[in-house]
């Protein structure tokens, strides 16, 4: 068990808290001191049971100078070293930390997929045994300040190196005790680049508005953005429902505070439920001794976004609905009570109030989270801003890959006005960005223009096109006139919608064996 004794920073009472622990035969496994002004003694006791603890607490609390005594889920440094591990893990590119022997010290998962090794083998290689003439403990020490862009081969790829010398408050070189080694592709630099400058974006500047549908969702996002209620974001694949969302979170009160994502869909109920709330010491087997912290407590104070949410678990429901009800949680395995001050923004592909309906989804959990609500279109809905977004998305292309801005050919641009786009803003960005890399001459053509045909409408559902012209023709009228006779069941009805005289309608009819019945 670890507690918390909040307390008077003087001399002996340290000692005083000791004695009283031996007196019960509790040992003390590990202590720190923590707090603002290390007004706080945090202690790791593995024998101490509960009712021990209640027994102890007005013996510790009638301690001169101790305030309060809890149990609490971590000691302070665990919480740093799982806040450390939470983000080196989420860092795309290698990082490597090495002694002045030359050998890894640790790595995150980036680093270990590179070397082809686990995260927990890394410790004690050889930075040479990866590296090509490298000598990086020799660098630190010629060098004793941070270097960047140095280029270095690493399993035969070259790497763009930024190198941090770790060291002392003196500048000896026997101070020193390594370095921290990042890795960025080379051939990915303008990537980098790229992505530098779309950094310089931010919020909803860095959303395309060219469609009037698209502007006028994003209007009404600026207005919702600063109010701190849960605010729910509908649309399909590809709209860019996390773009908006990180956009309203800049421009809330909360902007200079963590915003965290998690895709529910397709996560098992156990991964889901210990990514987002965490779980205790011990919690289960293979689980970390220290715990693991969730995504909700790495976000205190900011924002949380979780994608799918229609895809939830009842149980996970449950436990969301309980937080925004009350603002607290139990992390997986453990009995203490997290209360936090978190803005929840959600959003889903599916109709959650036909979710409700079915009973797959809790109503009282989504009223909870509409309490405000945006509606992302389709791209088939903004065509009137195609031309620009192409035009937007060939620019963003070309600096990524480093090649001059190519032209557009006249008939791309109606192939792709007339396609049913059903990843939206996102297939498309993607289709222009492989048509860049496939174009040569400086001009994107109809051939570079790769689109599936996956997902395309059938409004007249399938009919064959075996035969001459005339019979082709014939069935394509046959299912105009089956589809359109259910809404308009007689010759006269037909035939005015059809801008024809009923007469004719009646003719096609027999002629098709329609409408007998």
């Amino acid at each position: 068990m670890r507690i918390k004794i909040h307390c008077q920073n003087r001399i002996g009472i340290l000692r005083d808290i000791l004695d009283l622990l031996v007196d019960y035969g509790i040992n003390v496994a590990r202590g720190e001191v923590g707090g603002e002004q290390g007004n706080a003694i945090y202690m790791l006791c593995p024998n101490l049971i509960n009712l021990q603890l209640q027994a102890l607490r007005p013996k510790l609390e009638a301690i001169p100078g101790v305030f309060g005594v809890k149990r609490v889920g971590l000691m302070p440094s665990e919480r740093r070293h799982l806040e450390l591990n939470a983000l080196l893990g989420a860092l795309e590119f290698p990082v490597l930390s090495i002694d002045m022997g030359g050998s890894i010290v640790a790595a995150n998962r980036a680093a270990a997929q590179l070397l082809g090794v686990r995260v927990d083998e890394v410790p004690g290689i050889p930075l040479s045994r990866y590296a090509e003439d490298f000598d990086l403990p020799e660098l630190v020490r010629a060098n004793k300040s941070r270097i960047n862009g140095l280029r270095v081969k690493v399993k035969g790829d070259v790497f763009l190196a930024d190198i941090a010398p770790l060291q002392t408050e003196h500048d000896e070189s026997d101070a020193l005790a390594g370095a921290v080694l990042t890795l960025h592709r080379a051939d990915r630099v303008g990537e980098r680049i790229y992505h530098v400058r779309k950094q310089e974006l931010r919020g909803f500047d860095s959303i395309f508005q060219s469609s009037k549908v698209m502007a006028a969702v994003v209007r009404e996002a600026r207005r919702m953005a600063p109010l701190d209620a849960p605010l729910l974001i509908e649309g399909e694949t590809g709209t860019g429902k996390e773009l908006l969302a990180r956009a309203c979170h800049l421009a809330s009160p909360r902007g200079q505070s963590p915003f965290m994502a998690l895709n529910c869909a397709g996560l098992p109920e156990s991964m889901a439920e210990t990514e987002l709330f965490g779980y205790g010491p011990g919690a289960f087997e293979g689980a970390r001794p220290e715990g693991k912290l969730g995504l909700l407590e790495l976000t205190a104070g900011g924002t949380l976004f979780l994608d799918g949410v229609g895809e939830m678990s009842p149980r996970l429901q449950a436990k969301l609905l309980r937080f925004l009800q009350d603002g607290c949680f139990r992390r997986v395995g453990s009995d203490e009570e997290v209360y936090l001050d978190v803005r929840v923004i959600c959003a889903t592909q599916v109709d959650l109030s036909e979710l409700c309906a079915k009973g797959e989804f809790r109503q009282d959990l989504y009223h909870r989270l509409n309490v405000l609500s945006l509606h992302i279109p389709p791209l088939r809905e903004c065509l009137d801003g195609l031309a620009l977004l192409v035009d937007h998305f060939l620019d963003s292309a070309s600096r990524q890959i480093g090649c001059p801005l190519p032209k557009l050919a006249t008939q791309v641009l109606d192939k792709l006005g007339h396609y049913h786009w059903p990843g939206n803003v996102r297939q498309l960005e993607n289709v222009l960005f492989q048509a860049v890399s496939l174009c040569e001459g400086g001009t994107v053509k109809l051939e570079h223009i790769r689109l599936p045909d996956y997902g395309a409408p059938q409004p007249l559902g399938a009919f064959s096109v075996e035969g001459g012209l005339d019979e082709i023709l014939g069935r394509f009228e046959k299912a105009v006139l089956e589809r359109l006779y259910h809404d308009h069941p007689s010759s006269r009805q037909l035939g005015k919608r059809l801008g024809v005289s009923h007469t004719t309608i009646a003719n096609k009819l027999r002629q098709h064996g329609l409408g007998k019945e």
